[in-house]
């Protein structure tokens, strides 16, 4: 209800609707103007955070707001929309896609912000007109479709405003597996996989390194929270135990970010997985190098693993050996030459354009008389090698020209379906609810060599690279693929790594370990401590009779009763069995005794007999004494059970025939 009530509120601001023809629509405040814009047949729209800041305004609610102000100019996201226009030039351009229709762009700046999102998404979807003549404030939107944000949060904020309106969304690099909810975000795709999948790689990767016992730090944010909660839910059915669980956010004070440095210290688990967004990296990185901390092998997660200022930055060497997952490097032919034409007398009154200029060569274009250097216009791009012209990771970048293409192609096909192509009017444009549909079942080849298509939830097949840091000549590190993770295969070949060329923490060739408790050995089983992860436990030796056979026992089991457990307690051995041998002297001793008393107590049965019928004889109880006699000669048979190699018989009959001839041989009371 709450949220509901949240997106009533935000739709309220975009203008004052009136009933009468007498009235008008007015804007209430100053309008949002796009930083690009190229307007056509056709028009996409686009947010991307231009500038990482915005300066915020305290509001004396008495006047109306000042525009806002956005400050550091972000190159790789001015790269990516740059990449955008580029890619609408190439579709303008083809004679197979669209043809007859041109697309045209409007892109947004939202300034790392995400009220800053939302308003440019409202602007998008109502223009930027301050007042409109029209009897009605009623009008189709802008825009066609929306390519954006590069953050999971803002992109939350600009699906859930336009989902409504059934206008579609493409993201490029929003990653949270939240944004697959089709209830919350009915018109929301992305060419970038879900952080869902990301996380389930990242267990497995963690598990095929034998870590049980890691750390972790995220963003707090949607991004951090909800990657790190995916995480520990594949890690629990992976048998792999979290010590400690961070959060972060690039607003933190330096004694917060100290606390959490503090944990880290003190933790024994020596795996760190960073599912922190780039913004919010940078200052914990500078905080580590202060305070000189090494040894640790950290895990990436996407938004930072391939990050050319962290890895070309000296002081960050701790991080070599990092590892973790980064969707797909492509190339795109032509970008590099597009991007490097860009110059302000292009739009001499684009700001963003001269700002750029002014960024990238380190002068102005304007005469302050502050001592920087005076722009003369005559620099040159392509003697630049920085974030912005490097294209040999175009691993987000081509993210967004795959947007541009997906919405491309869902237009092609719903524009052929009408049959209107060659004689399109802005009057019979289709509209987002149609462009919308047919999104959802695209399917084609990018000249990247990828295949896109949606699932249900608006997500593409999940493929990684798998990246190691690696140092380089110069000092910095570079990236090494070393291995892929592809959701489309079978489980067993998810996972795929070329373990012999990684490089772990302080370059070393060795796998770390991190682990709570060493494995225990054959012969022993596992006892969890008490009030500790499952991952810590004692190693407790198995008892006489019992074995475990394999690392790491749940528990010992017995063996069968002609076994023994061995020395080691790893293994069931066949009993030795000991017995009194009729070879032995003490055998030969027994046997002669009691052939001996044999011997004896059957002359005397004979002598009885011959004489049974004699007066002493039957007056003793001749029956009686003849059983006593019996009884006796069994008994002295007996004790030969008890000598020889035992069988299943003898050693049946030694205890019950000792005592039923025992019992059956009677005695005069009192005797």
């Amino acid at each position: 209800m709450a949220k509901r009530t949240v997106s009533l509120l935000l739709l309220l601001l975009y203008g004052a609707c009136v009933t009468t023809a007498a009235q008008v629509c007015r804007m209430l405040s100053h309008p949002v103007l796009p930083l690009l814009s190229d307007e056509r047949d056709i028009n996409i729209g686009a947010v991307f955070s231009l500038h990482r800041n915005v300066l915020l305004n305290i509001h004396p609610f008495s006047s109306e707001p000042e525009p806002t102000n956005c400050i550091s100019l972000n190159l790789r996201e001015f790269k990516f929309a740059q990449t955008l226009i580029f890619a609408i030039e190439e579709i303008n351009n083809s004679t197979q896609l669209l043809p007859g229709v041109t697309l045209g762009y409007k892109i947004y700046d939202a300034c790392g912000s995400v009220s800053q999102t939302v308003l440019s998404s409202m602007a998008l979807m109502n223009g930027y007109e301050e007042t409109l003549h029209d009897e009605s404030c009623s009008k189709p939107p802008f825009v066609h479709a929306i390519v954006g944000e590069s953050s999971s949060s803002p992109t939350i904020g600009m699906a859930s405003l336009v989902g409504p309106f059934s206008i579609p969304v493409v993201s490029h690099f929003a990653t949270c597996a939240c944004l697959s909810d089709r209830k919350r975000f009915p018109s929301f795709f992305r060419t970038i996989p879900s952080d869902y999948y990301q996380s389930k790689a990242l267990a497995q990767l963690v598990k095929h390194f034998g870590w049980t016992w890691v750390g972790t730090v995220r963003s707090r944010n949607d991004y951090g929270n909800n990657g790190i909660a995916a995480f520990e839910k594949m890690a629990e059915q992976e048998g792999i135990c979290i010590e400690y669980s961070e959060a972060i956010i690039r607003t933190d004070p330096q004694e917060q970010l100290l606390k959490t440095l503090e944990v880290i210290k003190k933790a024994t688990a020596r795996v760190v997985l960073a599912f922190i967004s780039f913004g919010d990296f940078v200052p914990f990185l500078k905080l580590i190098a202060q305070e000189n901390i090494t040894g640790l092998q950290w895990v990436g997660s996407e938004s930072w693993i391939t990050s050319r200022i962290i890895a070309e930055t000296k002081e960050y060497s701790f991080l070599t050996g990092t590892v973790g997952f980064a969707v797909a490097n492509a190339k795109l032919d032509g970008l590099r030459e597009f991007l490097v034409t860009v110059h302000p007398d292009q739009e001499p009154k684009n700001e963003l354009l001269k700002e750029f200029w002014e960024t990238v060569f380190q002068c102005s274009l304007r005469n302050t008389g502050s001592g920087t250097r005076v722009c003369t216009g005559s620099e040159h791009l392509t003697e630049l090698q920085n974030e912005y012209t490097d294209v040999s990771e175009l691993r987000i970048a081509s993210k967004v020209y795959t947007a541009v293409y997906a919405i491309a192609h869902a237009l092609h096909n719903l524009i052929n379906d009408v049959k209107s192509a060659t004689n399109i009017s802005k009057g019979d444009l289709p509209t987002p609810l149609k462009v919308l549909e047919y999104i959802k079942d695209v399917s084609f080849t990018v000249k990247t060599g990828e295949n896109l298509f949606f699932d249900a939830s608006g997500d593409p097949v999940a493929k990684y690279d798998l990246v190691n840091w690696q140092p380089a000549e110069d000092g910095s590190l570079q990236f090494k693929l070393v291995g892929v993770y592809d959701s489309s295969l079978p489980s067993e070949t998810l996972l795929q790594v070329d373990q012999e060329n990684m490089v772990w923490a302080e370059n070393s060739r060795q796998v770390p370990v991190s682990v709570c408790s060493e494995s225990c050995p054959p012969g022993t089983r596992k006892a969890v401590q008490k009030r500790r992860p499952v991952c810590c436990y004692d190693c407790i030796p198995c008892a006489d009779g019992e074995i475990s056979n394999e690392t790491d026992s749940s528990d010992c089991f017995p063996c069968d009763l002609e076994y023994w457990s061995n020395e080691n307690k790893d293994t069931c051995v066949l009993k030795i069995i000991e017995f009194l041998s009729y070879t032995e002297i003490m055998g030969i001793v027994l046997s002669i005794c009691s052939f001996i008393g044999l011997l004896l107590t059957s002359m005397i049965s004979f002598v009885f007999y011959l004489h049974k019928e004699t007066p002493i004889v039957r007056a003793n109880n001749s029956e009686l004494s003849f059983l006593l006699l019996f009884s006796l000669t069994l008994c002295f048979l007996c004790s030969l059970t008890f000598i020889g190699r035992p069988t299943e018989w003898s050693c049946m009959l030694r205890h019950t025939a000792f005592g039923i001839t025992f019992t059956i041989t009677p005695t005069r009371p009192g005797s």
